[in-house]
Formats: structure tokens, sequence, C-alpha cells
């Protein structure tokens, strides 16, 4: 599933540090604008992950899931 986020990036000395807005506690940093978007991109990865295993566990056994895609 293909989603898109906005990436707020700043310098700081010699790193740049990044934020997700749309994803409360996602954070990158790195050396290069480059490095810090991948970190960012991981962070946003795992805590979306995160979540959706949070939500799974709490289904109820007759529940029945299903994927949507959006966009």
């Amino acid at each position: 599933m293909h989603n898109e986020f906005t990436a707020i990036v700043e310098k700081d000395e010699d790193w740049y540090i990044a934020y997700c807005a749309e994803i409360p506690g996602a954070n990158g940093q790195g050396k290069t604008q480059e490095e810090c978007l991948k970190d960012l991109s991981e962070a946003i990865g795992l805590i979306l992950e995160d979540r959706r295993q949070d939500m799974l566990r709490g289904i109820p056994g007759e529940a029945v899931s299903a994927l949507v895609a959006v966009g």
C-alpha cells in the first residue's frame, strides 16, 4: 500500500532532523537530508505496523477483517 506523509525537516548544526505531522512520535535524523528522510520513513513504517498489530489483537474472534486501499 502506498501512502504519503508530510515531513518537516530542519537543520540543527551538523544534523538534519525531521518529524511527521500526521504520525505523532515519528522522528528521523541524519547527516544528510536524504539520510534523515530515510530514517523518518523507517520510523513511520515501524509505528504504523506496531499500531496495526495492537489493533488486530483487540478484534473479536467472530469479526472479519479486510484491507482497504486509499488513494
